[in-house]
């Protein structure tokens, strides 16, 4: 079952898992204490048997997502419901029908998880579909917690020794991704491209930089040149396209990973040049791509409970959701979720009409919103009380490739939520 466990905490440990990249350890709440975001001395442990069931629900919810973004380019008034402006489809469209994964490289969903052979993982559901992974969403264009879930948490699985192996393949694959997406890339070039990777420096916490360095570094193994800028840093002229020109000579770019999300792209000028710049036999391929605004968008629940709200086995995995305009009158305990929106903010949970918690109030939900079943996270007691994990499960190229989990102490996982380890658990004969 799926099981808190404690451990006696390294000596130490905050310059330990500085020192391993986790610069932004420091989290500093409302009233001004500063905490680790790192959960020292805490882990969740796995049966083998639970990690395999998670690996198969995986691939499943990617390939339900893949049919779900056959159906979303085949019916774009339902991509104008998610949000998503007219101009951009036709190379969303492009993008999504290249060949398979082309141009994509991570994603990650979040999953509701509480089997625990009848204990239902500490919560009082009486309710047995809960022990099957639910889907709350796909975080799939800009994805982070990557540093801590490929990296500090595999050193402090082996320090601690808890169980006898973690679910964690992200950094050999993420490796193997970048030289089968590059070499078609190359194809498609006639030439090995220098790769870029450009983040966002407004990010001032460091977890936008590692994470994106953590990805060249990645990209490094996998034999290609890289360099490192800010979305800043990115030249444009009418003739070149996008270029890099700090060296004093402007190179023009041919590959770049972005760790800044494509709604954000897509109102400024900057991003309508980019969708105009695909149209050039030599244009910009951006990581990840176009196509991933299908997927990234909370609309996407919605699709996939419509198309497979009625099948007995897919269903398993997700929760009803649907369009706000379109929640039955019978929906009283649900989740709001905005369409575009991070890290919990404006997300609203309510039980029998009446509200239940409330993520921070920022400026997300202009494009509308969806409302998924309720589901509470289940709840693990702990020395400061009540804990909330939720799973992130990561796909690398299409294939399942690791966990990350971080609790929180309210239902909505939030900024202030921290990354706790994972172990699969040694089972004796």
């Amino acid at each position: 079952m799926l099981r808190r466990v404690t451990d006696t905490p390294r000596g130490g440990f905050e310059k330990l898992v500085k020192d391993q990249g986790l610069v932004y350890n420091e989290t500093v709440l409302p009233g001004g204490e500063k905490v680790s975001y790192w959960n020292e001395g805490v882990f969740y442990t796995l049966t083998p048997q639970e990690t395999e069931d998670l690996y198969a629900a995986t691939q499943l919810m990617f390939t339900m997502c893949v049919e779900a973004g056959d159906y979303l380019v085949a019916h774009p008034e339902v991509m104008l419901r998610m949000g998503i402006p007219e101009w951009t489809h036709r190379q969303i469209i492009r993008t999504w029908n290249l060949e398979p994964a082309r141009g994509s490289v991570y994603g990650r969903f979040d999953v509701r998880y509480a089997h625990s052979f009848g204990l239902r993982g500490g919560t009082s559901s009486d309710d047995p579909t809960l022990d099957d992974p639910k889907l709350l969403e796909f975080n799939a264009d800009t994805p982070t917690t990557l540093v801590e879930s490929a990296r500090i948490q595999w050193f402090a699985q082996k320090d601690a020794g808890i169980g006898t192996d973690q679910w964690n393949g992200l950094e050999d694959m993420l490796v193997a991704a970048w030289r089968r997406n590059l070499r078609l890339l190359a194809r498609d070039l006639g030439h090995k491209p220098v790769v870029y990777f450009a983040y966002d420096p407004a990010e001032e916490s460091g977890e936008d930089l590692m994470s994106t360095e953590f990805l060249r570094d990645t990209c490094d193994q996998a034999g290609y040149q890289t360099v490192l800028m800010t979305m800043q840093d990115i030249g444009w002229s009418s003739t070149l396209g996008f270029y890099d020109d700090r060296s004093g000579a402007a190179r023009h770019i041919d590959v770049i990973f972005k760790l800044y999300p494509w709604e954000w792209m897509i109102n400024e000028e900057f991003g309508r040049r980019a969708f105009l710049d695909m149209d050039r036999a030599d244009g910009t391929v951006w990581i990840e791509p176009p196509y991933k605004m299908l997927w990234s968008n909370k609309g996407l629940l919605a699709v996939l409970w419509q198309l497979f709200g009625d099948d007995p086995v897919r269903s398993r995995l997700l929760l009803p959701a649907y369009f706000e305009t379109d929640r039955p009158a019978e929906m009283v305990d649900y989740a709001r979720k905005p369409l575009l929106g991070r890290e919990g903010a404006n997300v609203s949970l309510f039980r029998n009409n009446e509200p239940l918690d409330h993520g921070e109030d920022k400026l997300y939900g202009e494009e509308g919103f969806v409302v998924q079943a309720l589901a509470p996270l289940p709840s693990f007691p702990g020395a400061h009380g009540d804990n909330h994990p939720v799973l992130g499960i990561w796909v690398v190229d299409g294939e399942p490739a690791g966990l990350g989990i971080r609790e929180s102490d309210g239902l909505v996982t939030d900024n202030l939520s921290r990354f706790t380890a994972n172990a699969i658990e040694a089972i004796s004969d």
